[in-house]
């Protein structure tokens, strides 16, 4: 995180040295004058006083040395940390908040730090730049107090670097408490017109080549370029899934829930933490992403002439689309598409039930954790792209592919600096060879779904194309007409879910039927 680049597309994407307007005089040496915002008197004889251990604070600290040092994944680390801290209720909510928040911003972040400091961040220690990125959040995407959150801040950095270095942290969040972020940007960001992809770089905190391929994917309208960036520094809504046969919505609404927009299975959980309702706890139903929980219902929706008995997930882990298949495989859906839809589903009914679900996952570990969310599914530890199977034996096939993620942004919020556009060949030949390979497992008359929580087009409607090339065996689906309760998902064929239009993560949804 510290280096804050992949492949020389820095998160600053066109500040400093990249286009961006002068500062103003704002690069000179880090101020130390009192009058900016805050910071804590000195104690006896001139000494600083003791630093309080603020443990939201801290374990919003440890969260972002953990992910630059470690690459470890905040989603699964935080948890884990209040949990050991036992840190609840508002102390929770408050480390989650600053963790997160000052990854999703860190870009941002480090321009206004940069416009601050006689050094560029990069140059600066790790610690003392991640505990000042953390106090620079505070203060421009808060309502926290701008003295709280200098002394904060400052009381932390002491505690955990160093005294010389606190008072450097002090100097920089005095200068940057000057300004609001909305005062900043002209500062520190590119001049819109000039350099748009640069300007929404920084205003969103994003890696320049991450705006630029949401520019392409939602056809090179920048209003709504921003409104996608803009939806991905929003904390999501939590989702809970009640998978049929083993839990039901309404017992989801018993513990506290609210009722979905789109899903017939699932419920938002405003507040509290999801792992207290019983049905979860118990593996009947689980946190999961609506578009999700859709994609794979879109599967089940369409109609398959002959014998439907024998379903397969290509790549199943960690579990999540695997556990809610598993679950209409074997109970039926109950949600088919409603009365009048297009589709020539079953009808309101659904899947009938009777099937079984074979779920595949290369690696051991997350074969591990697709066992613990199914039931009856049969779980193996395999490689898609050399399957253990016969081909053409499969009713219906998911291909859940590997991919960059970028329609999880909001969920994962370090990984738009950690991903590289430079990942992208290797990760479209696999996802090429895994949707090959479901093609050939899927017999005559049978339906393949191309999955992808990327709504980048070199994964997405590229790699469809590409293996769909020369084949007359296969034709294209519209996706759409499976997800009627749902507008908004593109021209067709292909299903596109977007944060900003649904508030689901950006899922990609290609349906194929072997003819």
């Amino acid at each position: 995180m510290s280096n804050r680049g992949n492949g020389g597309d820095a998160p600053r994407g066109g500040g400093r040295g990249s286009g961006g307007r002068s500062r103003g005089g704002q690069t000179g040496g880090a101020p130390g004058g009192r009058g900016s915002g805050g910071g804590r008197s000195g104690g006896k004889g001139g000494r600083p006083p003791k630093p309080v251990r603020d443990e939201a604070r801290n374990a919003a600290y440890d969260l972002l040395r953990a992910v630059d040092e470690r690459d470890a994944y905040a989603n699964l680390l935080m948890p884990a940390l209040l949990r050991e801290r036992r840190l609840s209720g508002r102390d929770a909510g408050l480390a989650t908040e600053l963790a997160y928040g000052t990854l999703r911003g860190l870009g941002t972040y480090d321009e206004v730090i940069a416009a601050c400091s006689d050094r560029a961040p990069e140059d600066l220690d790790p610690p003392l730049l991640d505990a000042i990125r953390l106090g620079v959040h505070q203060l421009l995407k808060t309502r926290v107090p701008p003295h709280a959150a200098v002394g904060t801040t400052v009381d932390l950095v002491r505690l955990r670097v160093g005294t010389g270095a606190s008072k450097y942290a002090n100097a920089v969040l005095r200068k940057v408490a000057g300004r609001s972020l909305e005062q900043w940007l002209p500062i520190v960001a590119p001049d819109a017109g000039e350099d748009p992809v640069g300007y929404l770089a920084v205003a969103h905190s994003h890696p320049r080549w991450i705006v630029t391929a949401m520019r392409d994917a939602v056809g090179g309208d920048f209003d709504e370029t921003a409104a996608l960036l803009a939806a991905d520094n929003e904390r999501p809504r939590v989702t809970l899934v009640a998978r049929p046969g083993r839990a039901s919505v309404d017992e989801l609404l018993a513990s506290g829930a609210q009722r979905a927009e789109y899903s017939p299975y699932a419920a938002y959980l405003t507040e509290g933490d999801p792992g207290s309702i019983r049905a979860v706890a118990e593996a009947r139903a689980a946190v999961q992403d609506e578009a999700s929980q859709l994609v794979a219902l879109a599967l089940t929706r369409v109609p398959v002439a002959g014998g439907d008995t024998r379903w397969l997930d290509l790549c199943a882990g960690p579990g999540g689309k695997a556990g809610l298949l598993d679950a209409i495989a074997v109970h039926g859906g109950g949600a088919g598409l409603p009365d009048g839809a297009s589709g020539g589903s079953p009808g309101p009914v659904g899947f009938p039930g009777g099937a079984n679900l074979l779920a595949a996952e290369l690696q051991y570990h997350r074969a591990r954790l697709v066992r613990q969310t199914t039931r009856e599914a049969a779980v193996i530890t395999a490689d898609g792209t050399a399957p253990a199977w016969r081909p053409g034996v499969f009713d219906r096939v998911m291909v859940d592919a590997p991919c960059t993620g970028l329609g999880a942004l909001r969920r994962r919020p370090e990984a738009r600096w950690r991903r590289d556009p430079r990942s992208l060949p290797d990760l479209g030949r696999l996802q090429r060879e895994l949707l090959t390979s479901a093609l050939e497992a899927v017999r005559p008359g049978g339906v393949v779904a191309y999955v992808t929580c990327s709504p980048h087009l070199a994964e997405t409607a590229t790699v469809v194309g590409d293996v769909l090339r020369g084949r007359d065996d296969v034709e294209t689906l519209d996706a759409r007409a499976y997800l009627p309760e749902v507008a908004g998902l593109g021209e067709g064929p292909h299903a596109q879910f977007w944060p900003h239009r649904h508030g689901t993560d950006g899922m990609f949804l290609a349906l194929l039927r072997r003819r």
